[in-house]
């Protein structure tokens, strides 16, 4: 679990405790999902930039010094000059860029860290987040007290949990009924901020071939 903790705020000795943060009929704060900080790709591309620049800036200040131009920049004007806009060059080039460029802005316009679920918020101060394996093993583990369930998966996705239970004994509708009580329960115990929908599915371990005879 991924927690934000609240600035510090020890009383000083005398002091009177702080009253409830969070009053019963206060509206509950709106909880947003967690942002990457994408230390990677932020490093790879300031380097890249910098390293382009850098490079650009030194041969602009060498031709400006009555200097030649270096190879790569005559070739590359050169070949920007007389190559057709259709040449396969060309169409590669700009088609790496668009893709660069996409790629850029879904990571500028996206949260990213998909595996962790954001928490209520019953402190304005403080924000939680479950990791989706965990919370994966936690309602497995609720699952697997239901009794007649032999063995559970348990997939928990951003809006959705899956759970797809074996049962080698009792009436399967009795099994489901009890699966998704528990399951419901389960989810909620978590505390998510948005409770994602359950989806639950009960059958029988397939039968061994060879045995009946």
């Amino acid at each position: 679990m991924t927690t934000t903790p609240e600035p510090d705020a020890s009383a000083h000795p005398g002091s009177e405790p702080d009253p409830d943060p969070a009053p019963a009929d206060a509206p509950t704060p709106h909880v947003r999902r967690f942002w990457a900080v994408r230390r990677i790709p932020a490093a790879v591309l300031a380097a890249v930039v910098l390293g382009g620049t850098g490079l650009l800036l030194y041969d602009v200040a060498a031709v400006r010094a009555d200097r030649p131009a270096m190879a790569w920049r005559r070739k590359l004007a050169d070949g920007l000059a007389t190559r057709p806009l259709d040449d396969v060059v060309i169409v590669a080039g700009a088609a790496v860029a668009v893709v660069l460029g996409l790629w850029l802005l879904i990571l500028a316009a996206t949260p990213g860290l998909r595996g962790i679920l954001p928490m209520r918020r019953e402190h304005t101060d403080v924000r939680a987040g479950l990791d989706r394996k965990a919370a994966s093993l936690t309602l497995r583990d609720r699952v697997m007290e239901v009794s007649g369930v032999q063995s559970v998966r348990v997939r928990v996705g951003r809006a959705k949990v899956a759970v797809r239970a074996v049962s080698h004994f009792r009436a399967l509708d009795e099994v489901r009924a009890d699966v998704e009580t528990v399951l419901a329960t389960g989810v909620d115990e978590l505390g998510l901020a948005h409770p994602p929908a359950r989806t639950v599915r009960v059958a029988r371990p397939p039968r061994k071939e060879g045995k009946a005879k």
